[in-house]
């Protein structure tokens, strides 16, 4: 299994005095834009149930359901607001940004290597926090937030594959053997990182789980 159907790319060396430009293919571009608009619609949701626990601490979240999936908890949670404002709102701002690119790369657009390069220390930078986020969730919150989770998820999804385009066109620089893996088994990441996460969900709240059994 290859990339092709994902990152089929042209790059563009008509500027002989300048940098190369790179596109994407259609796969990656419509991945990311997909990815971004389901990030900034659990960003937008999660912001308007803020909202309403801000003029009402007793308002319940359509998505609290149980002791365990309980996003009230997590949006009263200190960690909701790791910079000083929820969360959410740079979700809103980071995820359209995402949507931007991969609108203008459906268009036919192409960037410059130090975009790409950008592109993945924010999407590297997000799927980071996310992972923090995460345990902070599992271990010291204790509940989880189904549009959290989602964010989670979509986020890993544009850092990989971006990561791999990288790879394959030589803007983050590798051996040609690792190269040819990540291009041939590029699946297997994202597989593992979603199970991995998902073992640690099971993990952590079995006993409630196996009473659903």
């Amino acid at each position: 299994m290859t990339t092709t159907a994902v990152d089929d790319v042209s790059i563009d060396d008509d500027h002989a005095s300048g940098p190369s430009t790179i596109g994407s293919g259609r796969g990656l571009a419509l991945l990311l834009v997909i990815t971004g608009a389901l990030g900034g619609l659990a960003a937008w949701i999660i912001t308007l149930d803020k909202f309403e626990l801000l003029k009402d601490p007793n308002f319940k979240p359509a998505c609290s359901l149980n002791p365990i999936i309980s996003c009230g908890s997590v949006m009263q949670s200190k960690q909701a607001e790791a910079f000083g404002f929820p969360n959410p709102m740079a979700g809103l701002v980071g995820f359209g940004v995402v949507v931007a690119i991969g609108m203008a790369l459906l268009a036919g657009a192409r960037f410059r290597r130090w975009y790409w390069i950008g592109l993945n220390i924010g999407t590297g930078l997000a799927a980071v926090f996310c992972m923090w986020l995460m345990t902070q969730s599992l271990y010291s919150i204790n509940a989880l937030c189904l549009w959290c989770t989602l964010t989670w998820c979509v986020t890993i999804l544009m850092f990989w594959y971006t990561t791999v385009h990288n790879i394959k066109h030589g803007v983050v620089p590798a051996p040609e053997g690792l190269r040819r893996t990540v291009l041939e088994f590029h699946w297997v990441v994202p597989v593992l990182w979603y199970g991995v996460i998902a073992l640690l969900i099971l993990t952590k709240w079995w006993s409630y789980w196996s009473t659903l059994l």
